[in-house]
């Protein structure tokens, strides 16, 4: 990152995704090690997840229908009964135990990325090793921090279907409910959004600052005001293109049966090529998007002091503390 920190305040959408690529390239082989190690694993259990849960589904939506057209009080309804009954088990297991892998890579890719961007930005020398030393440090931290958004989103969908049930007994199905329940349903996105948005930011909060959990989403709170708008832009433009990568993957692999099996081969490579590209720049977006809210809000942070807390000494993460990132005020 070899652009000055009092410039980056001045960058816009464009300027934050060149910046990025210009991140990426720069370090490939750092980069790509990352990828092999972290993000293609990442990505080849979020494609497996969508074939699998596929197969799974169809086979009870198949149960399902026959247990409906046979008579209850026989055996055989007693058998499909019980046939229908592990297969959901089995669909509940293999969903808890997908969350749980997709989790764990996530955390890791984005300490790892977070980290390895924190080095490039003080100067120092970054190997893949010192990398995935201090990765299961910072983890440990972005999980206390995953699981107080996890307690927040809860309790906000809670309170968003008391809200929408509510509407429905007291407004019912009239012309004025349904637009009462758009509206609702707007501002429970740009809710969701938002949330998302300030939980992306606390992960980066969370491996360079001493702050994580709560304290790491207030400041992150904090420092997305004035970058709400190019950080919403982003937000929506990469999930447009996780949703279409993953829309191209249900349609030409998991439903392309006639594209034959080395069609579906290709394009299930080719998705997945795809989707660790965008998971690996997303990664990376979001880190350069802290630097420039740190920037915005002319917070200069100490690069020396930022590059002594990352050092590791024996296999000791120490994280940086307030008074060094939390920064003097610079004038522009």
């Amino acid at each position: 990152m070899d652009r000055e920190q009092e410039e980056m305040q001045f960058l816009g959408l464009f300027g934050i995704y060149k910046e990025s690529y210009k991140v990426i390239f720069s370090w490939r082989k750092i980069f790509s090690q990352i990828t092999l190690a972290l993000v293609l694993p990442l990505a080849f259990v979020f494609l497996l997840h969508i074939q699998v849960s596929d197969v799974l589904f169809s086979k009870i939506i198949y149960n399902e229908i026959e247990l409906d057209e046979t008579r209850p009080e026989t055996a055989r309804y007693d058998k499909i009964s019980g046939i229908l009954s592990k297969e959901w088990a089995v669909f509940l297991l293999f969903k808890a135990l997908y969350f749980t892998v997709l989790l764990v890579f996530s955390l890791l890719s984005t300490s790892a990325v977070v980290y390895t961007i924190a080095c490039i930005y003080t100067g120092r020398e970054v190997a893949f090793r010192k990398v995935m030393s201090v990765v299961p440090k910072v983890w440990r931290r972005l999980m206390v921090t995953f699981l107080c958004i996890f307690v927040a989103m809860f309790g906000y969908n809670v309170v968003a279907v008391l809200v929408l049930v509510t509407c429905a007994i007291s407004i019912g199905n009239t012309n004025f409910g349904i637009v009462i329940f758009a509206l609702l349903g707007i501002a429970y996105l740009v809710g969701f959004v938002y949330m998302t948005i300030v939980w992306q930011l606390a992960s980066v909060v969370s491996v360079l600052e001493e702050d994580y959990g709560v304290k790491a989403m207030i400041k992150s709170k904090g420092l997305i005001k004035g970058k709400m708008g190019v950080s919403i832009i982003i937000f929506l433009k990469l999930n447009i293109y996780l949703h279409l990568i993953q829309f191209a993957f249900e349609r030409l692999v998991v439903h392309g049966p006639s594209t034959g099996t080395l069609g579906r081969f290709g394009y299930g490579a080719l998705c997945f090529l795809l989707l660790s590209m965008l998971m690996l720049f997303g990664l990376v977006v979001q880190t350069v998007i802290y630097f420039v809210c740190k920037s915005y809000h002319h917070e200069n942070i100490d690069k020396s002091a930022l590059s002594d807390h990352l050092e590791v000494y024996l296999g000791e993460y120490v994280p940086l503390k307030s008074k060094d990132v939390q920064l003097e005020q610079y004038n522009v």
